[in-house]
């Protein structure tokens, strides 16, 4: 008898054995292994339902691929416009923690402003995070709508998506390197609050190349500028972000009012979106550039 349920009991324990390393195969198979842009390993869902977003270019990525699973967004994510009736969690730096816990995401995505230690913390509470952010320019735009296809389970979308985009900006740059270049200056910020613009080294910068432009602060690394090197190079183009100020109070502000541009009525807005956000719409933000620079080429 004592032989009997020694039997017994091995065999139970070689099913529980079984089950649990069965249970354990189940579970990795339906996750993944993706090292984010901290170069934090994190196991993720491999087709994550609900989705929190923090950043605007994440945003209008998920959006695209599948808005159904946005269920918390940042004050700053505006576009597409249906993202209004999606929760909002907070500030991109300062993001609600117990907001965040409220939606019980399976995944959350950070962009290249999100805080390291926020995903640290979200992560100790069991809720996935990650951080996708690339180089500044249009591979690194290309790189984050990938990753970001590849996390959702959309990966053909977001090639489609690429595909379209590489389309574009290959057309853009073919027409716009035989035509003539003409001087540009980007006016981030003006006035008393300095003069700030879009330094060869910028994402900007590099846009304003490709739409066949030459970028009077190209020798610049960063964003500071001065008003006296802007009045010396006097470009024939000015470009004013839409967002962030007002065209009318460049061109009736001294010095700037003194420029040729602002006399020869050569100064545009441009939503400034399209150009500071890396995801899905840099092409468009290309277009709209190579429209200003070039008008009677680009319609």
């Amino acid at each position: 008898m004592n032989k009997k349920i020694i039997i017994l009991l091995l065999s139970l324990i070689s099913l529980t054995s079984l089950f649990s390393e069965g249970t354990k195969e189940i579970a990795i198979s339906n996750t993944i292994e993706f090292t984010d842009s901290y170069n934090r390993t994190v196991q993720i869902s491999k087709n994550p339902q609900r989705i929190v977003s923090l950043g605007p270019n994440i945003t209008e990525i998920v959006s695209e691929l599948d808005f159904d699973k946005l269920v918390g967004r940042t004050d700053y994510c505006d576009y597409p416009e249906k993202v209004s009736s999606v929760k909002s969690i907070g500030s991109i730096t300062n993001a609600n923690i117990e907001e965040i816990i409220e939606l019980e995401p399976d995944l959350v995505i950070g962009s290249v402003h999100c805080p390291k230690d926020l995903l640290e913390n979200l992560t100790k509470l069991g809720i996935c995070s990650i951080a996708i952010y690339d180089d500044n320019s249009l591979d690194g735009s290309y790189n984050i709508i990938s990753k970001i296809g590849y996390v959702m389970n959309e990966e053909e979308k977001a090639n489609e998506i690429i595909k379209n985009n590489k389309a574009l900006v290959d057309q853009i740059v073919d027409k716009t390197s035989t035509l003539d270049k003409k001087t540009v200056y980007y006016a981030l910020s003006f006035g008393e609050w300095g003069d700030f613009t879009a330094g060869g080294s910028t994402f900007i910068g590099k846009m304003i190349n490709l739409a066949g432009a030459i970028n009077i602060a190209e020798d610049v690394d960063g964003w500071n500028y001065s008003v006296e090197q802007l009045i010396e190079k006097d470009p024939q183009i000015i470009i004013v972000s839409k967002y962030y100020n007002s065209k009318d109070q460049f061109i009736n502000t001294w010095p700037y009012s003194s420029l040729t541009a602002v006399k020869e009525n050569r100064v545009y807005e441009i939503d400034n979106n399209l150009l500071d956000r890396q995801g899905i719409r840099n092409a468009q933000g290309l277009l709209e550039l190579a429209k200003i620079i070039h008008p009677n080429e680009f319609k």
